[in-house]
């Protein structure tokens, strides 16, 4: 573990789908909550709401909710391009970049989650936590975008699993 790097991460995965389909999976609170949350409020620094089928841009505020999990998440947008980018605060002042490249008929989606602390609270449940859940989470997104099967486990019975 000595050369182990604690700060930063990351994940991919080829998805059979569309550009646009995939950055509006990302940018679209309609969306993420087919795949990734069980609600999305996104609100301009103003605080006026967005339309769940808009596209978020930066500085938008969010406010996610997890199947199973009665805290939200909160944070922000921090950059989008419009395409193929997005970036946004997570577990704090972490930071996630999304980014989607064209290759045939696939989007590869090239996720980095970084900025995580070096306290031992940050290496276990941000460092190694968030990893499992990234990689449950991007299996979710190819499954629905490329076949429409919802893998998240939203029953109250059956908690913790790994597919929430």
């Amino acid at each position: 573990m000595e050369n182990f790097d604690w700060t930063s991460y990351t994940k991919k995965i080829a998805i059979k789908s569309t550009l646009t389909e995939i950055y509006n999976a990302w940018t679209k609170a309609s969306e993420l909550e087919k795949w990734f949350l069980k609600k999305v409020d996104f609100n301009r620094p103003d605080h006026s709401s967005y339309n769940k089928n808009e596209n978020v841009v930066e500085n938008v505020l969010y406010t996610w909710y997890w199947y199973l999990y009665s805290e939200p998440m909160k944070g922000k947008i921090t950059k989008v391009n419009g395409k193929d980018y997005i970036q946004f605060t997570f577990e704090g002042e972490c930071l996630v970049d999304v980014l989607l490249e064209t290759d045939n008929d696939y989007i590869i989606v090239t996720l980095k989650h970084h900025n995580i602390p070096l306290d031992n609270k940050s290496k276990q449940y941000v460092r190694l936590g968030c990893t499992n859940g990234w990689t449950f989470y991007l299996t979710n997104l190819k499954s629905i975008y490329e076949g429409g099967i919802d893998l998240r486990n939203k029953n109250e019975k059956f908690s913790p699993m790994i597919n929430n």
